[in-house]
């Protein structure tokens, strides 16, 4: 791991569970609503609304899948990426469901989800599911996601697919 960057996994070893009290109803809703949002803005291509769930520097890891390490970078960054590449599908379908808090501290929190990400060209899909770890940050009010980690389970069809994406999404 690079110095500075934070994995989720680190964020909930920082963040405690000692309250007796688990986050209010408004709290988990708004937290849920963050999530939900990078997921449907990305499919939507709202990159604002993406952009708005995202805290200005996210840890992001995909290494489960992809390799490498994972890595801080402004959110900018983040959307720019994503906005160059997922418009080069057809159509992208992000589903995250099961959503549980593992760990809140007024101002921070773990959530869980499961997900299934569908991706396609033509008749060309590929599909992956699996786990996601969010860590949040609560700012002026509102929760918005400062790491998301990605941990694949099930995968059909072929990543190549990403490629041919990006290739179409850059002419």
């Amino acid at each position: 791991m690079k110095t500075g960057v934070i994995t989720a996994a680190a964020i909930a070893m920082t963040v405690t569970t000692a309250h007796a009290q688990p986050p209010s109803a408004e709290d988990r809703f708004a937290m849920i609503d963050a999530v939900t949002s990078i997921a449907a803005g990305a499919d939507r291509h709202d990159w604002g609304r993406v952009r708005n769930a995202f805290a200005d520097e996210v840890v992001l890891d995909y290494t489960s899948l992809w390799g490498g390490e994972a890595a801080a970078q402004p959110a900018d960054d983040i959307v720019a990426q994503w906005s160059g590449l997922l418009p080069g599908f057809d159509e992208t379908l992000h589903l995250v469901t099961n959503h549980t808090v593992v760990s809140f501290d007024d101002g921070a929190a773990i959530m869980e989800a499961d997900f299934q990400a569908m991706h396609r060209i033509g008749d060309d899909q590929w599909v992956l599911s699996g786990h996601y770890t969010y860590g949040l940050q609560k700012s002026d009010g509102d929760w918005q996601v400062s790491a998301l980690t990605m941990t694949w389970t099930h995968e059909a069809g072929s990543r190549d697919l990403v490629a041919a994406a990006a290739e179409r999404a850059s002419q």
